[in-house]
């Protein structure tokens, strides 16, 4: 009879419910021994761990009186407000995601002959090695992407010469490396995926030098020419505002974590990649997708009134996947607005028009309108809430007709640019392994012979 590796067993269900029974920390705990769970305090505010020039988030400002209240949100890349950034690509007509990352790693923009010698050198590292597609990928399918996009970034570290050497030369070396290739890795993992497990033919496009990275990631999913350059465009500019986000979100804080233990880039990117696939985190613009696909179902979508009744139902955990949340509503730390979110809104319109998807923007809008007031009516909430970055990423997601199973990978491959950005700064200018305290409230108890047990 096989062995099956994945089987929970009576006697695994057994040592799990002793687990359950004896390893509990009461929450009052928490309180008593001033412990700032998951680094928050008790008003949301985040516990400070480190310095960072990297990007900065503002969402409070001081009053005369010297009172914080909440403000429009912004969002600063190496002290430049993200909204200028974009509007300066946008502007010129041209794609921003590469000045973005040489802006993010160097802390300035580049003149023009800069740009074209960084683009081409992030062309040059976009390929895998000899037969690593066919090994490494083809050979060994799976379900998930993120998990096979980290496994291939660990098996990468077996073609590195230098996979060890932690200099700043050639932690940029292979930062440049794996931000050029996450695109490759992504999508072929999902070819692989829907060949072996969902019977779809095998169709593999060699990346080309000449494209940016969002016009590559169409161009390997679709072939030549099968995007409209709206579509790119707008993907560019989704992997900007992805690119970063202050330095205390938990991959970045991963990054710092692992890094600072003075470990190999891979080991540190795939941690990340660890961390970004929760659905706490990276996950969550699926949700969005998936809950207002059922409220299509459940609902006349026409209706505002039933709109309305199934936001307080969601609230109520009587809807949907009944956890109690709107999803794509709210943030750690922006109140009154998500500026990732006014620009994606802004341009998520103008897909909708040329995809055809006016109706479904429409209902975002007024779930964007309508969450907040029953948000606020139903939980006591210590700050605003608005639509967040994840709300209209979804809905964009689904207009460029990306498969669901790559949401997540494409936020890998535009925050492989600000986890490059954090590695390099914490090798530069710390040093120190970063180990957290952790208070032990177990008390001590005598060792039994096993004979008296």
């Amino acid at each position: 009879m096989k062995k099956s590796y994945s089987e929970i067993t009576p006697y695994v269900k057994k040592l799990a419910a002793l687990s359950e029974h004896n390893n509990h920390i009461e929450p009052e705990m928490y309180q008593k021994h001033n412990v700032k769970r998951g680094l928050r305090d008790l008003n949301g505010n985040g516990v400070v761990t480190g310095l960072t020039e990297i990007s900065n988030i503002k969402a409070k400002e001081k009053t005369p009186e010297g009172e914080s209240i909440p403000c429009e949100g912004q969002l600063y890349y190496r002290g430049i407000n993200v909204r200028d950034l974009v509007a300066g690509f946008v502007r010129d007509n041209r794609f921003g995601f590469e000045e973005t990352i040489y802006l993010l790693l160097f802390s300035e923009l580049p003149n023009q002959n800069q740009l074209t010698e960084f683009k081409n050198t992030l062309a040059d590292y976009r390929s895998l090695p000899t037969s690593f597609v066919r090994d490494m990928i083809l050979k060994a399918p799976g379900s998930d992407m993120m998990n096979i996009l980290a496994r291939c970034v660990l098996a990468l570290y077996a073609y590195d010469e230098n996979p060890d050497d932690i200099s700043i030369p050639n932690v940029l070396r292979q930062s440049l490396f794996l931000i050029s290739v996450f695109p490759l890795l992504s999508v072929y993992g999902y070819q692989s995926f829907q060949h072996y497990y969902n019977e779809q033919s095998l169709n593999i496009h060699l990346p080309k030098s000449d494209l940016s990275t969002a016009e590559n990631v169409l161009h390997l999913l679709r072939g030549e020419g099968a995007y409209s350059p709206l579509e790119a465009h707008i993907l560019d500019l989704a992997l900007v505002l992805h690119a970063e986000h202050g330095g205390g979100n938990n991959s970045s804080f991963t990054t710092h974590v692992v890094t600072s233990s003075g470990t190999d880039t891979y080991s540190s990117v795939a941690a990340a990649l660890g961390s970004l696939k929760g659905p706490r985190h990276g996950g969550a613009n699926i949700k969005v997708v998936r809950m207002f696909e059922d409220m299509k179902k459940s609902i006349n979508t026409k209706d505002k009134g039933q709109i309305e009744d199934y936001l307080v139902r969601l609230l109520n955990k009587e809807a949907f996947d009944r956890a109690g949340l709107i999803y794509g509503m709210g943030h750690a730390i922006y109140s009154k607005s998500d500026p990732r979110s006014d620009i994606l809104k802004e341009y998520a319109k103008s897909l909708s028009v040329e995809k055809g998807y006016d109706d479904d923007y429409a209902l975002y809008e007024t779930v964007a309108d309508l969450a907040p007031q029953i948000i606020g009516e139903k939980r006591k909430m210590y700050k605003g809430v608005s639509a967040n970055v994840d709300f209209y990423s979804g809905l964009i997601y689904k207009m460029l007709e990306l498969p669901c199973e790559l949401y997540t990978p494409i936020f890998a491959i535009s925050r492989i640019a600000g986890w490059s950005a954090h590695r390099i700064e914490e090798i530069q200018n710390n040093g120190k392994i970063i180990r957290p305290a952790y208070i032990n409230v177990k008390e001590e108890t005598e060792y039994i012979p096993l004979a008296k047990r």
